[in-house]
């Protein structure tokens, strides 16, 4: 029995110096895209490689063939064999899956001993494309966010800019389909209180390897036929400015105006917008990308513009109502009808003043007349009878003593 245990010893010690391992790789696989599990060893003669997953036998090498060992990785594993004698055991894994995640194995044995590695691999469906926009199907206005085709499922997250004191409460939804992929919609009630608010969607990747931001404001304003009109379009702060692009929509239908390269730093406009549509190109740079419309016209430019922010991973969109307004017939007959009116007042005013003016003159004549002296006024008034007596007649008089003189004088006036 000592003679066993002694041998038994022996054996395990000398199977445990002629081990090594090396600490766990990690590598994350991109969902239907081929990926290499690396593992390596000193090579020597005779090697025996096998993979394993979990325990599970996945793909086995020996001099003369390789084969794979599971359904699950039928005609998609291999490895590079004219490499196996520089000691290079990787795992060519094709057409990587979610069902693919997990802790891998490689065993190589060899004329001089036992190399095991361990591979932790996680797949990933990176996110390609995130949309923001308005939605009204529910009674109400939303910004909806959405990205599809992603795993594993990511997290999101909004934000307001400026931000708000009012809570923010979305409504997230992830649903995976037949291939284990993540659709992923999130819905965010609009806030009636502040309608110039900028909507902000960030979506990050469950492992941090990718974070994508949309973010989108929308506004009305009014023009007149005729007069030029700047249309605002302003970048946040934290948006790369690399490309620019302007539409028009009217009627459901949509029409691009302009584009600008960040490289190139210039715009090219879209027929028939280059006489009516301008750019300034310094300002693009620093985040303000505003339109400018030259002679608009009611019912060609009267709609929704949209300027697009855009750069990997960054989009920043603003909707624009604009409405131009027209001098209609009827706004024309009532503008004559206007002046017309002012004219009337203004001739009824000229009049009023011209009365005025000319009573004042005739006050101040009457005032200026010479009044009559005062001879003039004892001839207007009657004059009494008298008696011979009274007048002091003398007795050379011809009239006898006892007549009376009556005298009547009528003096008529002019």
């Amino acid at each position: 029995m000592a003679v066993t245990y002694t041998w038994t010893c022996l054996l395990l010690w000398i199977s445990t110096s002629t081990q090594t391992t090396t600490p766990d790789a990690h590598v994350t696989c991109v969902f239907l895209e081929d990926c290499v599990l690396p593992c390596s060893f000193q090579p020597d003669s005779d090697e025996v490689i096998r993979w394993l997953k979990q325990e599970v036998p996945v793909h086995s090498f020996q001099r003369g063939g390789e084969w794979s060992e599971h359904e699950q990785y039928a005609g998609r594993t291999s490895l590079f064999t004219h490499l196996v004698s520089r000691g290079n055991a990787s795992l060519h894994l094709r057409g990587c899956g979610p069902r693919d995640r997990g802790r891998y194995k490689c065993h190589v044995r060899t004329s001089a001993g036992v190399h095991e590695a361990h591979v932790i691999v996680r797949v990933e469906a990176p996110i390609r494309a995130l949309s923001l926009e308005l939605s009204r199907l529910s009674g109400y206005e939303e910004v909806k966010c959405t990205t599809r085709h992603v795993y594993p499922a990511p997290h999101v997250a909004w934000a307001t800019d400026p931000p708000t004191a009012q809570p923010l409460r979305p409504i997230t939804r992830k649903l995976a389909d037949r291939q284990g992929l993540y659709a992923v919609e999130s819905r965010l009630r609009r806030l009636n209180s502040q309608s110039e608010l900028t909507y902000i969607c960030t979506v990050n990747s469950s492992y941090g390897s990718q974070t994508w931001t949309a973010s989108l404001r929308e506004r009305e304003i009014n023009g007149v036929e005729g007069k030029d009109l700047t249309i605002p379009c302003h970048a946040p702060h934290y948006q790369p400015k690399s490309s620019l692009s302007w539409s028009f929509t009217n009627h459901n239908e949509e029409a691009l105006i302009l584009t600008y390269d960040s490289q190139s730093q210039l715009s090219s406009a879209s027929a028939p917008w280059e006489a009516c549509a301008r750019l300034d190109v310094l300002k693009v740079p620093l985040g303000d990308g505003s339109l400018q419309l030259v002679n608009p016209v009611s019912l060609e430019h009267t709609g929704t513009y949209t300027c697009v922010y855009s750069s990997p991973q960054n989009t920043h969109t603003e909707h624009t109502g604009v409405n131009i307004s027209a001098v209609t017939g009827e706004r024309m007959r009532s503008q004559e009808e206007s002046r017309w009116w002012i004219f009337a007042v203004v001739i009824a005013v000229l009049a009023l003043a011209l009365t005025g003016i000319l009573g004042y003159l005739k006050v101040r004549g009457n005032q200026s007349k010479p009044r009559k002296r005062p001879e003039e006024t004892s001839e207007m008034k009657p004059v009494k009878e008298t008696t011979a007596n009274e007048r002091g007649l003398s007795e050379s008089s011809p009239l006898t003593t006892g007549e009376t003189l009556s005298t009547n004088v009528n003096i008529l006036t002019p």
